[in-house]
């Protein structure tokens, strides 16, 4: 028997609470962080980066509603026409005059100076509902366990988002890419492959990254040709930030400065000294997790890293008690978008993981990524506001 439910009383609201805590916080380090900028700008008020962030939380939160608002098993009726439109914007990006360039990276699409947005971000979205559409038919047919068929499983996995990965990648963008991939590594665990081809995976990967290595102490050349200078600038600050702090190690050393100057329970709201020295490029953008340690100390972080660790607990639960296999697949893949952007972000301002432009979700100040991200847990409360639940056990 189903026990009848309003989507009112679905709702997550552990979820939205935890969304709205990450909100507040955001506010905060956008104008402690933006605060260096704001004040050169004889144009600018201080609250000039935070009424911006309040109005992309404004547009996130009609888009949230809107993916909470469609039935999320009509996704797979738009998975194909979505993953197509992505793929046109990342070609547009690449090869027509509307892709702009900043900072040697052709990443954004619109008309400079008036308005743009990064496809890259909404790509992301559009990977996760094709893959998981994707596993749906899968394994919504009965299939023998084998390492052959595990072949084909991963095979049609990498089929769907190789492609948007190699765009991303060649923009540059790094993070976004290997955002994509942590999406594919999602659904490969998601699918029921055998734990010998997660190891055969997991080795080819290793694999590939010792052969980097040696390439590039016996044939820089070809290394060279697979990791751009700029790329390799970044991992040589990362292995050394102190050595390379009139380059690439400058924001990273600065960063590790401000939040090991934070210590215990850090320097205080808006004196941090880092912070408003102007000295740490990108404060209240990529490397906003400074901010938090430096004036909020190690507690401050702590708290930052507990609320993130409940709002994934909470989709891990969503995810576990969704009794349809597409939407268990929608949100274990939001799942694995938010594990990898949270660790590469905050394990790149501590020095755990090389520079990448990946912003801290919720918190960082920003359009398309915050939009995106919104989105995404709009996709995650849908799953959870139409999971039947029964009173005598689940339906067949």
């Amino acid at each position: 028997m189903q026990e009848r439910k309003s989507p009112f009383q679905q709702l997550d609201y552990t979820l939205l609470f935890l969304l709205f805590v990450l909100m507040c916080i955001s506010l905060l380090a956008v104008y402690s962080g933006s605060s260096a900028v704001t004040e050169s700008w004889t144009w600018a008020g201080p609250l000039y980066f935070v009424q911006r962030q309040i109005i992309w939380f404004g547009v996130g939160i009609i888009l949230m509603l809107a993916a909470m608002s469609i039935d999320y098993d009509l996704f797979k009726n738009f998975s194909i026409p979505l993953y197509i439109i992505g793929m046109i914007l990342l070609l547009l990006v690449h090869f027509t005059p509307l892709g702009i360039e900043n900072k040697g990276a052709r990443r954004w699409l619109g008309i400079e100076d008036v308005f743009q947005f990064q496809p890259s971000e909404f790509v992301k979205i559009f990977v996760l509902i094709a893959l998981a559409h994707l596993l749906y038919n899968i394994t919504k047919a009965p299939r023998e366990k084998s390492f052959k068929g595990d072949i084909i499983v991963v095979g049609k996995i990498l089929a769907v988002g190789l492609p948007p990965f190699a765009f991303i990648l060649i923009q540059p963008d790094l993070g976004t890419a290997l955002v994509i991939g942590a999406i594919m590594g999602s659904m490969i665990i998601m699918s029921g492959v055998t734990y010998r081809m997660l190891g055969l995976l997991s080795s080819l990967v290793l694999s590939f990254i010792a052969l980097l290595i040696w390439l590039h102490n016996n044939y820089f050349e070809i290394f060279s040709l697979i990791i751009r200078s700029h790329q390799r600038n970044r991992i040589y600050a990362w292995l050394d930030p102190a050595g390379n702090i009139s380059g690439e190690g400058y924001q990273l050393y600065q960063a590790l400065q401000g939040i090991g100057s934070g210590r215990l329970y850090g320097s205080g709201f808006m004196q941090g000294p880092k912070t408003h020295s102007g000295t740490i490029p990108e404060l209240h953008t990529d490397f906003v997790f400074t901010v938090i340690g430096e004036e909020f100390g190690f507690v401050g972080a702590t708290v930052l890293i507990v609320v993130y660790f409940l709002l994934l607990y909470r989709m891990v639960i969503i995810s576990f008690n969704c009794n349809n296999t597409f939407g268990t697949y929608l949100v274990a893949g939001t799942v694995g978008l938010f594990v990898f952007q949270i660790f590469q972000n905050i394990g790149m301002t501590i020095g755990l993981m090389p520079i990448t432009g990946l912003a801290l979700p919720f918190i960082s100040y920003g359009g398309s990524a915050l939009i995106t991200n919104m989105i995404a847990i709009g996709i995650v409360l849908n799953v959870n506001i139409r999971t039947k639940h029964y009173m005598f056990g689940e339906e067949d």
